[in-house]
């Protein structure tokens, strides 16, 4: 990793960009080899989503492999935000419609660029709320 902490410089936010859509196009295939490959393989990887508490990259990969393929839960995207540090750390954050429920669903993600094997999400959450937040 470099000392650069610039915000936002745009080719590396377009490039968290297309890694994002790729992985969210892979949620919809069921294609687990693309899921886990956007995962830093590591015990000190976390996703936790809503019926699930992945710590591991294993717990992750055994609930990639055992979730249904299709759209999963998000019907339309309301606010898709990309922050990036420098050339090697993200966060992505995506709040959507929950398909077919009055639901409003979030996710985030945080990205770190490692020298060894590029890109990878090192943290996720995903949950949703039933109403709109305050401030």
């Amino acid at each position: 990793m470099n000392n650069d902490r610039t915000p936002n410089i745009p080719e590396i936010v377009e490039e968290v960009r297309d890694l994002f859509e790729r992985y969210e196009q892979a949620l919809i295939d069921k294609d687990v080899a693309v899921l886990d490959g956007t995962f830093w393989n590591s015990p000190h990887t976390i996703r936790l989503a809503n019926y699930e508490h992945g710590y591991g990259f294993d717990r992750i990969h055994a609930h990639r492999v055992a979730r249904p393929p299709g759209p999963g839960s998000k019907e339309k995207r309301l606010r898709l935000d990309i922050v990036t540090i420098g050339r090697d750390v993200a966060t992505v954050t995506l709040v959507y419609k929950v398909r077919g429920q009055n639901m409003i669903g979030r996710q985030m993600q945080t990205w770190v660029r490692f020298p060894d094997v590029g890109w990878k999400v090192v943290a996720a959450h995903v949950s949703m709320i039933d109403r709109e937040p305050t401030l």
